[in-house]
């Protein structure tokens, strides 16, 4: 029989990345951060103690179930890798001396706690297998549009770069530009003034398009035909 953790410690964990996240709010305002620095301090170490505990309890439980190879399983599995991210800034912080700017990035990986509510629920589980049926899918998807990224980014650094140096003083510089045409969201800060240039940033626009749907196309098909093996499991 596998062993999981009693209920009332699953709910308490729930509870208390709950109040993670509301803490993790409220220590952004500067105001509320000076007046309960000690206190946010105090709160976030006994946090960080708990969901250690947590994660080797998980370890041990794994241990219990099938050896090393359920350790193996925990620790490599989404939500394994989701309770060390969220707890590892913390020694990171206390242990090795890191730049403040990395600090402050690290800092986001607190929110990755939030993930852990979805641990036991089944609709997650179902999107996590959804996922890993197309992998192969995805990947040439990913490829597809790193290499119209770089295309764009070069055909448009040679249509502008004369015009407009500053801008597009680069093919590296103009990945930004190439990144948001394609995922179809433009932001207007760079943008080609040029009749060849403009030509060009219509046609990546409309590519753009269907680079975006591909994918949720994909993932929308894979997730509908998980849900209908698992209703075909149930009537069975």
């Amino acid at each position: 029989m596998t062993k999981k953790p009693p209920a009332l410690f699953e709910k308490f964990i729930y509870i208390l990345i709950a109040v993670n996240v509301i803490a993790m709010i409220l220590e952004s305002h500067e105001s509320v951060h000076l007046q309960y620095d000690v206190v946010f301090q105090i709160f976030e170490t006994i946090s960080i103690i708990i969901f250690s505990g947590e994660y080797l309890y998980r370890i041990y439980l794994g241990y219990k179930n099938k050896g090393l190879q359920g350790v193996s399983k925990y620790i490599f599995s989404t939500f394994g890798l989701i309770d060390l991210i969220s707890i590892l800034p913390f020694y990171l912080n206390r242990f090795i001396s890191i730049d403040g700017r990395f600090l402050r990035i690290l800092r986001l990986f607190r929110l990755t706690r939030i993930f852990k509510l979805g641990r036991e629920s089944a609709s997650l589980k179902l999107f996590v297998k959804a996922l890993s049926a197309v992998r192969s899918e995805l990947k040439f998807t990913l490829f597809l549009s790193v290499l119209m990224i770089l295309f764009s980014a070069s055909a448009i650094y040679y249509l502008e770069h004369d015009t407009q140096p500053e801008k597009f003083s680069s093919i590296t510089e103009s990945i930004w530009w190439a990144t948001i045409s394609l995922a179809t969201v433009g932001y207007g800060d760079v943008y080609p003034i040029t009749v060849g240039g403009k030509i060009f940033a219509s046609i990546v626009s409309l590519i753009g398009i269907g680079i975006v749907a591909i994918p949720t196309g994909i993932i929308s098909a894979s997730f509908v035909e998980e849900i209908l093996k698992m209703n075909r499991k149930q009537k069975d």
